[in-house]
């Protein structure tokens, strides 16, 4: 399920070029899967934390293409590609307001880890099960980077998203963690 979100672009994550500034594009779009992942799936990432459980970044791969400008109101989708058990690929996208434009792709890798030890941990099988129900089967991650930014750049156009919004994702009384 692909899922977005609104945000404006602030003076100071901007360079002297009124635009964002790079780095500031992947905490844009990092915080922006946090909340999609709080609001339309219930998952609070510091109560995994306080489970002995996380996530680490292992790799960004990111492609800009047009600048993100201050007072900018911009749409950020989010999107789980792969899932394993040592680890998860997360792709983010940074659009105008319309979705008409794409402005930056993100591909995230993260692992997961033993909150404690700060080693690499496998995700559970209660975590799996969950994962791979939010898994976009739309995206075919195994084509690469380079040709969904080619896919991306001949069919951008608005399209039915679901909204972030907070539901309940539980079994049983409690979330899912």
């Amino acid at each position: 399920m692909k899922l977005r979100s609104f945000y404006t672009i602030r003076f100071n994550d901007c360079d002297p070029f009124n635009h964002l500034n790079n780095s500031r594009y992947l905490d844009y779009m990092l915080n922006a899967r946090e909340d999609h992942l709080r609001l339309s799936y219930g998952l609070n990432l510091s109560e995994f934390m306080q489970n002995g459980f996380g996530w680490v970044v292992t790799s960004h791969h990111i492609k800009y293409l047009r600048p993100a400008i201050y007072n900018e109101k911009v749409a950020i989708q989010t999107a789980l590609l792969e899932v394993t058990t040592e680890y998860l690929v997360v792709e983010m996208l940074m659009m105008n307001e319309a979705g008409t434009h794409l402005k930056a792709l993100l591909w995230t890798k993260f692992f997961g880890v033993n909150a404690k030890s700060g080693k690499k941990e496998n995700h559970s099988a209660e975590f799996m099960e969950f994962a791979k129900s939010i898994l976009d089967k739309d995206i075919d991650y195994s084509h690469g980077f380079a040709e969904r930014i080619r896919i991306l750049g001949s069919t951008m156009q608005p399209v039915d998203i679901v909204h972030a919004q907070a539901i309940s994702h539980t079994k049983g009384d409690k979330p899912i963690i």
